[in-house]
């Protein structure tokens, strides 16, 4: 007789933050027939509500190290600093749309449904302790973003960015799946704490390592997609631009979070100690993932360099990053890394979180109700006509780049930091120098701001809300870098090896 758990196996209370999200998602999308069309900002500050409540009760989750749903979910420090991040761009994201959607004429209630949905499904893949877990969380984390790059319709850039992504995304979750299947082949589950523990039994250069070595590749290639790395970026820049911009921002560092979550879990967690020589200190998959850091590093960078389209630039700019905390993953590969490379690459999202939205924020402003006023000549001379604007705008330009005194040189600093603990010295060569190459066109958009002659742009889209998002962002950036200790002491106990216990 197959036994039926009861309602306490499953350790719902742990779950709470997500699950809360999800089931709040489903209740607005009922409560919203009832909004009248010229009042869906009330489901904007119901969506908003349902936010801050997750953020209240992921508080609670810094400081347990539980299993939920039978153990395909994970609750320690680790989801809950992720769990943070993914939270704070939902709400900034909702900030970031109210006055867009209106402006745009396309405000309907079922936006913010599908950030909410699209939010569950990172938090969830942050949460994975099982490789089926992390499919269906990729899936919810994916189809409501379909949805919302297509939302400007029929603008054909929109619909196309749209359509590219559902194509892609749905290519690469094939290669996801087909991935976890042989890893389950390799070593008969799905459990990433079983996986961990079959790897003693699994032989060095038998069938069953070549086909989790195999498998291994393909949940990369599948996870590499999420994260726009490189050689799996092509979706980003057409997608970015043509997709609303709240969207743009909210996908750039949400999707990102949830991938690398599920990257960390899956290669830090379940195959650190996977090699394919007695004794070695270094994970088979180590090279591959270097390899692919170096490869995003360069390409986002170099093709940065020649866009003049803001939201095409920020896309390789977001290529470029996934470079950055790839680095990180790519540390853990080496023994007693893995915990001190997942708190860098942690901090490094935190950082990004602010100094991207606070970007896509600004140039938020000065984009027009049809979608033009996107190119990178539109900032010239915005320091006479919005300094304020101008100033936030330079700052987080400096904090991409890596200059202090902003998070993204902590946050750079960390990575780079445990990179070469790692021993992979020509990798974080590469950071630098590609660091210094982004320099280039970053600060080409602060010379034309300060330098460039003309009246500058008017910014009429700097509302009220969105002002408020880029102060957010502004004061996070600035905050993480003069009191780094409020990013870093959230992660200071993470450690991975504990979800392997069996």
């Amino acid at each position: 007789m197959i036994p039926v758990p009861s309602l306490s196996d499953f350790n719902l209370q742990y779950t709470l933050p997500a699950l809360s999200i999800t089931v709040w998602a489903a209740i607005l999308l009922v409560i919203d027939l009832f909004i009248p069309r010229e009042r869906k900002q009330t489901t904007a500050w119901l969506a908003a509500g349902g936010v801050v409540f997750a953020f209240v009760a992921n508080a609670f989750l810094f400081n347990v190290n539980e299993e939920a749903f039978l153990g395909m979910f994970r609750a320690d420090q680790f989801t809950a600093y992720v769990n943070a991040v993914i939270l704070g761009t939902a709400f900034i994201g909702i900030l970031m749309s109210v006055d867009y959607l209106k402006r745009t004429q396309i405000e309907r209630g079922e936006y913010y449904v599908l950030m909410l949905f699209s939010a569950a499904g990172m938090m969830f893949m942050a949460a994975a302790n099982d490789l089926i877990a992390v499919f269906v969380a990729l899936e919810l984390l994916s189809i409501p973003l379909y949805v919302l790059s297509a939302f400007r319709a029929p603008d054909t850039k929109s619909e196309e960015s749209g359509l590219k992504y559902f194509i892609l995304g749905a290519f690469a979750s094939a290669f996801l799946v087909y991935g976890a299947a042989l890893i389950y082949g390799a070593t008969g589950t799905t459990n990433i704490p079983a996986i961990f523990a079959a790897i003693g039994s699994v032989a060095i250069g038998g069938s069953a390592s070549i086909l989790l070595l195999i498998g291994a590749g393909l949940m990369l290639v599948g996870l590499g997609f999420k994260v726009a790395a490189v050689p799996f970026h092509m979706w980003t820049p057409d997608v970015y631009e043509g997709a609303p911009t709240p969207i743009t921002a909210f996908m750039s560092v949400g999707a990102k979070a949830g991938g690398f979550a599920a990257l960390f879990r899956v290669l830090a967690s379940a195959l650190p100690t996977f090699v394919f020589t007695d004794g070695s200190i270094y994970a088979v998959w180590q090279t591959s993932v270097w390899i692919l850091a170096a490869a995003t590093l360069i390409l986002g960078n170099l093709v940065a360099i020649a866009q003049s389209n803001i939201k095409r630039m920020l896309a390789y700019s977001s290529i470029a990053h996934a470079g950055y905390i790839l680095m990180a993953v790519a540390a853990a590969g080496t023994a007693g890394i893995g915990d001190a490379a997942a708190r860098a690459a942690l901090f490094y999202l935190m950082a990004y979180m602010f100094t991207n939205l606070g970007a896509f924020a600004i140039a938020m402003s000065i984009e027009k109700d049809d979608g033009s006023g996107t190119n990178i000549s539109d900032f010239t001379a915005l320091s006479k006509s919005r300094p304020g604007l101008a100033a936030m705008m330079a700052f987080f330009m400096l904090s991409l780049t890596g200059f202090p005194p902003t998070a993204g040189f902590v946050a750079k600093f960390l990575v780079f930091q445990e990179t070469l603990n790692a021993g992979l010295v020509p990798l974080a060569i590469i950071g630098v120098v590609t660091s210094v190459i982004s320099g280039y066109y970053y600060l080409n958009i602060v010379v034309k701001m300060f330098l460039g002659d003309g009246e500058g742009d008017p910014a009429a889209g700097a509302t009220p809300y969105l002002r408020w998002a880029a102060y957010a962002c502004f004061a996070g950036t600035l905050i993480l870098f003069v009191l780094p200790f409020l990013g870093t002491d959230l992660a200071n106990s993470i450690n991975l090896a504990v979800a392997l216990a069996p």
